[in-house]
């Protein structure tokens, strides 16, 4: 038998599943902290089952829309927030109609990534904020958070893209899971957004907090290019995000795209 919420109200009705993710969870505390406005309403672009779009829905307060083109959706997270088939390149929703868009891990399956970074653009209000992650395609080593693969399967996945990066094909165009780099991304989102910030520190700052001594180290290294295995840009249409300092926030130049961070 489902747990029955009482609301002040009165009303009572099925609470909604529990549904948990360390990761997701602290980016969105991360954007919780550093969104320009509040966050009524919420695009997810590239949504997968719709789990990630439940977790953001409850960590963030917002109306959720999440968006596939496989539309292979969780039955649970189906009926927490509202998902639908839809093409990253071509968004049903009218221009500014939402706060906040998000897409974690679903760039480098789209062929046409520029266009779908034109229409995220397209469909944020102009106070609005986004939050873009990709895997990093300078990463040494992948795969390894992966909840529901076995050792085996990341092994043959790491070993496919160290394959492809000596045959001069890690790239997403010839098939491989290569994601961006952080300059490349950078550059990308510069082309339609007015403000870029990178939270690939923050970000992995938070999930390995035991380890955050050596986290900062390997940044101040410069090894951090190489060993987080994603990054992870926010910004927006007009000024920096809040609070972070100003000088955390660049004014997206043109022709951006050399590997900076």
């Amino acid at each position: 038998m489902p747990e029955l919420r009482q609301y002040p109200t009165g009303r009572v009705e099925a609470a909604k599943p529990a549904f948990r993710d360390g990761k997701t969870e602290m980016l969105a505390a991360l954007i919780r902290e550093r969104a320009r406005v509040p966050i009524r309403r919420l695009l997810v672009v590239g949504c997968g089952s719709g789990l990630e779009a439940a977790i953001l829905a409850r960590e963030l307060g917002a109306e959720v829309i999440g968006i596939d083109l496989q539309g292979s959706f969780d039955v649970a997270a189906a009926a927490a927030v509202d998902l639908r088939r839809g093409d990253a390149t071509c968004l049903e929703f009218a221009d500014g109609s939402f706060d906040f868009v998000f897409s974690y891990h679903a760039l480098e399956h789209i062929p046409a990534y520029g266009k779908a970074l034109s229409e995220m653009a397209r469909v944020l209000s102009k106070d609005g904020t986004y939050c873009v992650g990709t895997p990093n395609r300078l990463r040494l080593f992948g795969y390894l958070g992966s909840k529901d693969a076995t050792w085996h399967d990341k092994i043959a996945w790491n070993l496919a893209d160290w394959k492809a990066r000596l045959h001069g094909k890690f790239r997403n165009e010839y098939g491989a899971h290569a994601g961006f780099s952080s300059g490349e991304l950078d550059a990308s989102l510069a082309e339609v957004f007015d403000q870029t910030d990178e939270i690939t520190l923050p970000y992995y700052q938070r999930v390995y907090r035991q380890y955050a001594g050596w986290v900062n180290l390997l940044e101040k290294l410069g090894l951090g290019r190489f060993m987080f295995a994603s990054v992870y840009f926010m910004g927006g249409k007009f000024g920096p995000c809040s609070p972070a300092p100003p000088s955390s926030i660049r004014p997206a130049a043109a022709g951006a795209g050399s590997e900076v961070h």
